[in-house]
């Protein structure tokens, strides 16, 4: 088990939540930085989510305390935001427009 979490674990967490097989809840909302905090069953990823566009993940926490950045990701070339599907994508920034508005 590697010490911080990898874009692609994070991204899989994401994939899940995009199929239903995973709840997404928003837990809070920046609207200034057009930052949104979620939690996928005990994971908290904190989401650049402006315009009804996710652009990419900021930082994620898994329920085992495990951590992954975008600054650590993007030295491997890649952040769990572009490792999506479009439908997938598409799924999420539903999900997420969906959640905003309750």
């Amino acid at each position: 088990m590697s010490s911080f979490l990898t874009a692609r674990e994070v991204c899989q967490r994401l994939r899940e939540a995009a199929l239903g097989v995973l709840t997404l809840e928003l837990r809070e909302s920046c609207d200034n930085s057009g930052r949104v905090l979620v939690d996928i069953e005990g994971w908290r990823l904190l989401l650049d989510f402006e315009g009804g566009r996710l652009h990419h993940c900021e930082c994620a926490q898994n329920a085992d305390g495990q951590e992954g950045a975008l600054h650590t990701w993007q030295r491997y070339g890649t952040d769990p935001v572009s490792l999506l599907s479009t439908w997938e994508l598409a799924q999420i920034e539903k999900l997420l427009r969906e959640s905003a508005q309750r």
